[in-house]
Order: structure tokens, then sequence, then C-alpha cells
């Protein structure tokens, strides 16, 4: 994209809107943006949509009041009886509370889900939620596994359901990450994009001891598809991000929201590595936490660009020929921001907005309730965030193997590698599969 200067302030605002006006065609997901069809049988018929949570620990329960404050809460669920009736109290005995999902899926009060449950769990509630005929708000990531993510992008475009990925760095924050996206979008650090995502530590520990499960949790349950081993509480609630059956440890809990926001700002957003190589520090501690503790991966794209994910200190900075800019959760800086004038302020307010189609940032849980209600694709949708899980995933079976990978995005698989493609799903137990 041609450099658009603004350095002096003197460019004609007419001229710098024109020439910026495909700004937020090529920032969105274009071979996904489609406004949705209605679909019957699950849709509310006012503007406080029956609400069901289904998780309801940490963000589980956070997400599930904020939905719950814009609609009406009916129901919610946990394998953790003391977690789901800790949510419920709230709502004066109007929630009612289940230990399997499925039974919240079957209620026709229920228009919309939010799922907070660990990550193993993801892909197989949001596919029944979807067919169901449920609009869905799920916590990042949305998958285990890269082919898990294939087949929730085909029954989203099947069903037509308004599917959120918590991803919020999309909509909040005072929106510092889409005013990076338009900076990087628009020209102003120059060509040659290329983008360092860091992310933090993961926790190191164990061995652990093998106990016996509390009262409250039903085990067999939370384990799922997993393979079954003993309860050890260290497992469970947060810290089963630290264990591959699952989850993939900090490369998908905390990278994927600045690899997600990395790939959108250099219009990657519809695509994947062509390769993929990754370093990292794997403990070796039996029934102790699996995860990598420090790594380094670099994500290299057709056409030059590239993405580093490393575990350094949090933030994610974006640069080219002529700049860089960092951001994280409370700041925007770098020369290219710092130094722009009111007008170009200005500009950059009204193209976040284009950015975010048209709508009002803010409220994450908010744009997904107002695209339930328009059937529109929401800011976060699971087109766009399974390329960038899909990145981060890829670094993961990197590190495992030990080797570089060869990834072709367009098939969506890896090329010459047979051991690595067979990581792209792992075995699930009879009966908690998911169904294709």
């Amino acid at each position: 994209m041609k450099h658009l200067s603004m350095k002096h302030g003197n460019l004609n605002r007419r001229d710098f809107l024109r020439k910026s006006a495909p700004l937020a065609a090529a920032c969105g997901v274009a071979a996904n943006l489609t406004v949705m069809t209605p679909v019957q049988g699950g849709e509310s018929k006012t503007d406080r949509p029956g609400v069901a949570a289904i998780g309801t620990g940490g963000r589980g329960s956070l997400i599930g009041h904020q939905a719950g404050s814009r609609g009406r809460v009916v129901a919610c669920c946990d394998v953790d009886r003391k977690r789901a009736e800790g949510f419920a109290a709230r709502y004066d005995g109007k929630c009612q509370i289940f230990g399997d999902y499925r039974r919240v899926l079957d209620r026709k009060d229920v228009d919309v889900v939010t799922v907070g449950s660990p990550d193993h769990w993801h892909a197989k509630i949001v596919v029944e939620a979807m067919k169901a005929g449920k609009d869905v708000y799920c916590e990042k990531p949305l998958t285990l596994t890269i082919d898990e993510g294939k087949v929730i992008c085909r029954v989203a475009r099947e069903t037509g359901r308004i599917v959120q990925v918590g991803t919020q760095q999309r909509s909040e924050f005072g929106t510092l990450f889409l005013q990076a996206v338009v900076l990087a979008r628009s020209g102003r650090l120059g060509d040659k994009l290329r983008a360092t995502a860091s992310v933090g530590q993961a926790k190191r520990g164990g061995p652990f001891s093998a106990a016996t499960p509390p009262a409250n949790l039903d085990w067999d349950h939370w384990l799922g598809q997993a393979p079954k081993v003993p309860y050890c509480p260290q497992r469970t609630h947060y810290d089963f991000r630290w264990w591959w059956d699952y989850s993939g440890g900090q490369v998908t809990h905390w990278g994927v929201h600045h690899v997600d926001i990395a790939m959108w700002a250099l219009g990657l957003a519809n695509t994947g590595p062509t390769g993929v190589e990754g370093r990292g520090n794997m403990p070796k501690i039996a029934n102790g936490f699996e995860v990598p503790t420090t790594f380094r991966c670099v994500m290299k794209f057709a056409g030059g660009a590239a993405i580093e994910l490393n575990s350094d200190k949090n933030s994610l900075v974006i640069e080219g020929s002529e700049g860089r800019i960092a951001v994280d959760r409370r700041h925007l800086t770098g020369k290219p921001f710092e130094s722009l004038t009111k007008r170009e302020k200005d500009w950059l307010r009204e193209e976040v907005v284009k950015l975010y189609r048209g709508k009002q940032p803010g409220s994450h849980i908010g744009n997904f309730l107002e695209c339930v209600k328009d059937r529109s694709q929401p800011i976060a949708d699971v087109f766009t965030h399974h390329r960038s899980l899909t990145a981060c995933h890829l670094c993961n079976i990197s590190m495992r193997l030990g080797r570089k990978l060869r990834w072709d995005p367009a098939k969506e698989d890896v090329l010459g590698d047979a051991e690595a493609t067979s990581m792209l799903s792992r075995k699930q137990r009879e009966g908690y599969a998911l169904k294709a």
C-alpha cells in the first residue's frame, strides 16, 4: 500500500480520506464479511434475549454476567456445582442450574449462550450450540486443535449462527489495538511490515499427587474428550492451561490475543503462515505442567511478512520501513502515533469506526448482542480467529516436534510431514468426541 504521509499535518483532508477509504475493507474479513440471514428457531423476539452461561468460573462467570446484564439469565451450567451456585445466586432463583450443558441447549427460552469452559470443551459445546439454534459467545482460544477450527467454521456457515470469540482486544482497552491496526494499514509505518508479539512465561510446577475429587466436582465430565487420568487439583480451574490435554499453554492462552491483532494489522486475517519454526523450554517433570515455559517462534507469510511470538514481557510491536509502534492494554506508543496532528487524530477516530464495521467499539459483549439482533458478523468472528489460532497451534506443533513446518494456508495442511499432520487433531475419548 502506498505510504500516506501525515508528518506535517498539511495533507488535504478530502484527499487523505479518499486515499485511505479502502482501509476499512482491507482491514476487515472480506472473504467472510457477509450479512447473516436471520435463522428461525432460536432467536429472541425481544431486545433482551434469554442467556445461559456454560462454564461459570473466572472469565466464564464474567462474560455470563455481562451478557445477562443485557438480556435475561435463565440458566447456567458447570461441572463444579459450587461455581454454578455462586453464579446463579445473583438471579434470585430465576437461573436454573445444570451439570450437563446439553440440557441447557434443549431449552427453548435460551437464545444465546456464553462458553467459559476449559479450552478442550470449547469446540464441542460451540458446534452443538450452533446446531441447536443458539448464538454463541465463546472465550478464547476457540479450539484445542486446527481440525476443530475447520469444523466450527463449516458449521457456522451452514447454520448462520452468530459466534463471537472472546478476543476482546478487538473491542475494548480504549480502542488502542484498533488504532494500531489502522496505523499499520494506513501506510504510516511504511512497507515491509513485521510484528513481535510478547506474552510472558507459562507457569512451571510439579510433580503433583493424585487426590480424591471434591464432592462438588464431576471429574469424569470435566475431562470430557481428554484421556481419563486421576484427579489432581492442578489440572483444573486456571491451571488447566499448562497441560497439553486441555490447552496450548501461553501460546494459545495469551499468544492468540496478540497474534490475532498482528495478523489483522499486517493484512493477513484471511490467510496463514507458509512456514513456522519454534523453540521452547519444555518441562520434563512427570505428572507436572507440560507446556513450554519460555519460547520463541517465528511465522513467515507469503510476500515477506513475519510475526514473532515469544515469552518476553507482554506487548505487541508492529514496525515497518518508516517507523514502529508498541501497544498493550494500557498504552500505544511510538513516533508514528505520538506525532499525529489534531486533524490526523480525528481521521484516526473515524477510521477506527470503519474498521469496526460501522459500529461503535467499547464493549465486546455489546458488539456480540448487537450482531445477534441485526444478524451481522461480529468483530471477532470465528473465521479470522481460526486463522490466527491456527498460526499459534502450528507454533506449538513445531516446538513439540523440534523442527520447522511448511504450511499451505489455502489447503490448511502441513506439507511433507506426516507426523505434524497427525497433530492437527487429537484422539478423543469415546462418548465425548466432536462430531463433524
